[in-house]
């Protein structure tokens, strides 16, 4: 019985890109190869392997064999130990960097992100620091196309390949209108009375939210880009929705918002975490970000209470 020869990273590196795509072509296009270099990488995988990864017979897409399936999982075993060998080598390579890209969730805490922030600028005064602030998915879009290092992603995140995450706390969300809006007025809501009326939801255009919804309840939906502004037209009473408490704290102690209590259950808790590519490890600055997040975490989040009011 002859054992298996032992496949080049590269050959595997193939492999997983044309599972991943599904097609020859397209493995082709995402690493920058012929057609013809791919086909013979997985050729030459499959006679190191002496298997058969792919069924190419009858479908114009190579479906990946029972042998396929089982190599599968330990082809990115393999893969996400050498990003992670790379990761540290790079680390030890490089040092402090000149400027770091930070994107933040719009619905993370300003007051958490000011202390980090602020102790940021006294660790590393060389070290410029580019802020962005977007909505949902875009933080998860920017880290993908290497326009951040790092993002303080809410959990729109999860399930994107390439990523690695460290969690960063939560924050609770509050159905909220005017008091002279017409839910803000009743002292009962019945369970569907929010889908008579404009709900305010928050939108943007990265492809991670395309034509999928969160939290809304409403057929009527008023759609903006931008927190600040749908806290200012709630405020207007032109319609209800959800808000990150600490934004509308101020508002509901001086009665300028009501907190709407819906049987339905909209808001929630809405969670974050710090994210990175895997292949773009963040440097000694960006790192230093990632663990202030975590540790206010652990010390400020985990005792939070939504209070009574």
């Amino acid at each position: 019985m002859s054992n298996p020869g032992t496949p080049t990273f590269d050959q595997l590196r193939i492999f997983l890109a044309v599972v991943d795509t599904g097609s020859f072509a397209g493995a082709a296009r995402k690493l920058n190869r012929a057609v013809s270099v791919i086909s013979y990488g997985v050729a030459n995988l499959e006679a190191q392997l002496g298997l058969m990864l792919f069924d190419r017979e009858g479908t114009r897409k190579p479906q990946l064999t029972i042998a396929g399936r089982a190599v599968l999982a330990e082809a990115r075993g393999v893969a996400e130990g050498i990003d992670g060998l790379r990761a540290k080598v790079k680390g030890l390579l490089e040092g402090l960097e000149a400027e770091v890209d930070l994107a933040v969730d719009v619905m993370f805490p300003a007051e958490r992100l000011g202390v980090v922030l602020r102790a940021f600028a006294t660790e590393f005064p060389t070290v410029q620091l580019r802020l962005h602030v977007e909505a949902l998915g875009a933080i998860t879009a920017m880290v993908l196309d290497g326009k951040a290092a790092v993002g303080l992603s809410g959990p729109l995140f999860a399930g994107v390949q390439g990523l690695e995450s460290v969690a960063t706390g939560s924050v609770a969300m509050i159905p909220v209108a005017a008091p002279d809006h017409p839910l803000g007025r009743m002292s009962e809501i019945a369970p569907g009375a929010g889908r008579e009326y404009t709900q305010l939801v928050l939108s943007d255009r990265s492809r991670f939210t395309e034509g999928r919804d969160f939290s809304v309840m409403s057929p009527k939906t008023w759609r903006l880009a931008d927190l600040g502004a749908k806290h200012a037209l709630l405020r207007q009473g032109i319609g209800w929705g959800n808000m990150p408490f600490p934004m509308i704290e101020a508002d509901l102690v001086a009665g300028t918002l009501v907190r709407l209590q819906m049987p339905d259950q909209p808001g929630g808790t809405y969670r974050f975490a710090g994210i990175w590519r895997r292949d773009a490890p963040p440097g000694p600055a960006a790192a230093w970000l990632v663990d202030r997040f975590v540790a206010q975490c652990d010390t400020d989040m985990n005792a939070f209470e939504l209070p009574d009011i």
